[in-house]
């Protein structure tokens, strides 16, 4: 499906969803992540490159399209796709990574706790 605009969070949360063809902006990354999403990535400016690298050489959850002139071939994307979608590897670490930021995000976790004391600083 591609369309110009929707709930994103609300589509990848959905079970149906298998991957992620994303820009690699941090909020999407972010919302891949917490979903459990794998990451096909086709980034093109600025601090999407960071991610995708994050993305692709260090959590190990997507590929990335090669961006040669500018142009992807459509068997490019359905080869990435298959790849993607086909690699019990990349489910595993997904739903590992996924379930580590859930505990940060929950009480009790590093974020939830540094939320708390930045909060705290604040009513002082």
């Amino acid at each position: 499906m591609i369309v110009s605009w929707c709930p994103q969070q609300q589509v990848l949360a959905h079970p149906a969803v298998a991957c992620f063809v994303s820009h690699c902006g941090w909020n999407s990354t972010m919302e891949g992540v917490r979903n459990g999403v794998p990451i096909l990535c086709w980034p093109y400016f600025a601090d999407q490159f960071t991610n995708r690298s994050y993305i692709c050489d260090i959590w190990r959850t997507g590929l990335a399209v090669t961006l040669g002139y500018g142009v992807v071939t459509k068997e490019e994307v359905k080869s990435k796709l298959e790849q993607v979608i086909g690699d019990e590897g990349i489910a595993e670490r997904v739903g590992m990574l996924r379930n580590a930021a859930r505990r940060s995000i929950g009480e009790g976790g590093s974020s939830y706790e540094n939320f708390q004391r930045f909060v705290t600083l604040l009513n002082e």
